[in-house]
């Protein structure tokens, strides 16, 4: 299987910046030149209230919407259409070293399963296409892969 790729001349490099302020494990997050913010909490287990989602919470759903938008990108440059998206995904975080300060091991998320079914009607072959150029173009999901976790994907084809 050939992948081609789509080289771009108004590629250009985007900055993130961002401001919090917070008390205990809570905090407000705020997008420099943005009217948007994210609210943080930790889990009740590792001393937060629960009133917000968790940072791994926001790392798996930014897995989840990164890969939902580098997919339509990769779609548009071999000129077809994703339709519908859903995700599931499920991860594990060992704890042993974040709560009870291990010496040695991986703090990272790991054992990370991604399924996403994905409403098109191109054939199963470009769709194979479209998911591996996906993953190596996708900065979350590379940024998951390069860490050292475990990810495994499935993704799915509905027909639209």
């Amino acid at each position: 299987m050939t992948i081609t790729t789509a080289m771009h001349s108004n590629n250009q490099t985007l900055n993130f910046k961002l401001n919090s302020a917070g008390t205990g494990a809570a905090q407000t997050i705020f997008m420099a030149g943005s009217p948007h913010m994210i609210n943080v909490d930790a889990p009740l287990m590792i001393g937060g209230k629960g009133e917000y989602p968790c940072p791994i919470c926001y790392l798996l759903s930014s897995l989840i919407s990164s890969s939902q938008v580098t997919a339509q990108l990769v779609a548009k440059d071999f000129g077809v259409q994703l339709n519908g998206f859903e995700f599931e995904i499920n991860a594990n975080l060992d704890t042993a070293i974040l709560i009870g300060g291990a010496a040695k091991g991986n703090p990272n998320i790991h054992d990370i399963i991604l399924i996403a079914t994905i409403e098109t009607n191109i054939s199963d072959e470009l769709f194979e296409k479209i998911r591996i150029e996906t993953e190596r173009r996708c900065p979350i999901f590379q940024l998951f892969c390069q860490s050292g976790g475990n990810v495994t994907t499935q993704w799915i084809r509905q027909a639209s």
